[in-house]
């Protein structure tokens, strides 16, 4: 009797536990090759490739030997190591960021006349070419090596998840035949809407415009200017490059505008909370703030500094991964404000120590930012205005004090003061009372902290996380070789068939035609009636 109740427990456990595995949907981890970028676009990139190696996806990460953030690491992905002797190397490097920041804080002094507009532009086309020749360079190292393409030709690698702003991963998707997915912000050629999706200059504000989505007449015009200006920096700076590549390597008929629309999915890194309203497309997939999580406990030295803060709480400092520290007749003028603020300040500092510097101020070469921005006492973050700052940010509900200096920087900060969340001042002109009144501002005015904390409810109210949206559209891909059925058939069309010019020119033609036959015909009546008159006289 005992022996058969002990039978049935056993079947019944049988039973239950093949109906538990059914239930549970098998996954078979895919096989990716990430071709990242250097920087901030690495930091996140690497978080992202964090959570697919938890999925149990197998992970190959493609860069080259001088790399100045990407190293190895065999517990998280294999690493597929490009020889590049003298490429990129970071002392030159530091010192030409810091020549091209120089130049941008010159031209800020000044930004209201036209010979500034006209410099500033020529430094950023100077410095977009200077990295896309870098850019170019690895390209020509990783095509040329055919022992490098046999081997990832042989990977079996599901899908291609690549940073497309130096075209390194596009190339090899086409080359090795495979799905694209993209971890995107911006191309070469600006901001990666615009090569993908309706785009109305009338209403989305090109980025570099530090424009919104209400523009006056002046301001469309100034919209629609800048916008030719890229494309013309785009059209004989940036992609002669790569399309000289993609000739030699794909195909004479290839072009690197083609290579690049070709993503099966692009997953975008905005939120619409924070992003201006504009048309979309089906293939692009919004991550923005997808890095961001629940902060943890600080390290021990960060952690008893913050506590001796009392009520007043800290401030939290940061420019950024690429600029690691200003010229230091503004670094004393930050150091000047932050000695005088009640707050304890925690600075990402990496150059010579302002002689001025407060007892209320820690520098540190490295911070733990998130977990910074997450506590409690901290009233408010000084940042540069780099996409995975803000969302840090918006996602903690911690107000801004922005000193933008490059690329995007202008227009993400704009996007937060528009809001009520933030308060942006010239780096390049400041003085120490400028940045004391911000700070004074931003942390006893408490709209700004409310209308943050606004956005971080907008941003953390969704069906689900953006990780995890970045998760399903990757292993969607993976899983179905592909996704076409979502990709417009624009991006092999050319530009006059694209904007129907083609139609416009027939149907304009088949109008004048008609009008003349008309003219003619009307011509030749009123002839004959004439003719008939003349006759009854």
């Amino acid at each position: 009797m005992e022996c058969l109740e002990w039978k049935n427990r056993f079947q019944v456990a049988y039973v239950l536990s093949i109906i538990i595995i059914l239930s549970c949907p098998i996954n078979d981890g895919a096989n990716i090759l990430v071709v990242p970028i250097e920087g901030s676009h690495w930091v996140n990139m690497k978080i992202l490739i964090e959570e697919l190696k938890l999925h149990g996806h197998d992970i190959s990460v493609l860069f080259f030997s001088t790399s100045w953030y990407i190293k190895e690491r065999p517990d998280l992905y294999q690493s597929i190591v490009v020889e590049m002797q003298g490429f990129l190397k970071q002392s030159s490097n530091e010192e030409f960021i810091a020549q091209f920041v120089q130049n941008i804080l010159e031209a800020m002094k000044n930004e209201s006349t036209l010979w500034t507009f006209v410099k500033f532009q020529y430094d950023v086309s100077a410095f977009l070419h200077m990295c896309h020749s870098w850019a170019k360079e690895f390209n020509t190292a990783v095509f040329e090596n055919k022992t490098l393409l046999k081997r990832l030709g042989s990977a079996n690698f599901d899908l291609i998840l690549t940073d497309p702003v130096f075209a390194t991963g596009a190339m090899l998707a086409y080359y090795l035949k495979l799905p694209l997915v993209y971890n995107v912000r911006s191309l070469s050629s600006g901001e990666a809407h615009f090569r993908i999706a309706p785009s109305p200059l009338s209403y989305v504000p090109i980025l570099g415009s530090r424009l919104t989505d209400k523009m006056s007449f002046l301001q469309r015009t100034q919209n629609v200017i800048i916008s030719h200006v890229q494309l013309w920096v785009t059209e004989f700076i940036v992609h002669p490059i790569y399309n000289e590549l993609c000739h030699r390597y794909l195909g004479p008929d290839i072009h690197i505008e083609t290579i690049l629309q070709r993503a099966d999915v692009w997953l975008m890194r905005i939120d619409f909370t924070f992003e201006f309203p504009r048309p979309t497309m089906p293939n692009i997939v919004y991550i923005g703030g997808f890095q961001c999580k629940p902060s943890k406990p600080l390290p021990l030295e960060f952690a008893e500094f913050v506590q001796s803060s009392g009520e007043h709480g800290i401030i939290v400092m940061s420019l950024g991964t690429i600029v690691s520290s200003l010229p230091m007749h503004i670094t004393m003028q930050i150091a000047e404000a932050f000695a005088q603020v009640p707050q304890k300040v925690i600075w990402r500092y990496d150059g010579n120590i302002p002689p001025n510097i407060g007892n209320n101020t820690l520098l540190a070469k490295w911070i733990p930012q998130n977990d910074l921005l997450g506590h409690p006492k901290t009233r408010a973050f000084i940042a540069h205005g780099g996409t995975n700052g803000v969302y840090e940010a918006i996602y903690h509900g911690v107000p801004v004090v922005g000193m933008p200096l490059i690329f995007d920087q202008f227009d993400n900060l704009l996007r937060l003061e528009i809001r009520g969340a933030a308060k942006v001042i010239n780096v390049a002109t400041m003085r120490s009372t400028d940045l004391l009144q911000a700070l004074n501002e931003v942390i006893h005015n408490t709209s700004y902290r409310e209308n943050m904390q606004k956005l971080s409810a907008l941003h953390r109210d969704q069906p689900e996380t953006p990780m995890e949206r970045a998760i399903f559209w990757i292993e969607y891909v993976a899983r179905h070789k592909g996704a076409a059925h979502l990709r417009s058939e624009s991006y092999q069309l050319p530009w006059y068939i694209y904007y129907s010019v083609d139609v416009m020119i027939f149907l304009l033609s088949l109008f004048i035609m008609i009008a003349v036959v008309a003219v003619l015909l009307l011509k030749n009546l009123c002839k004959i009636a004439w003719k008939r008159k003349q006759k009854t006289h």
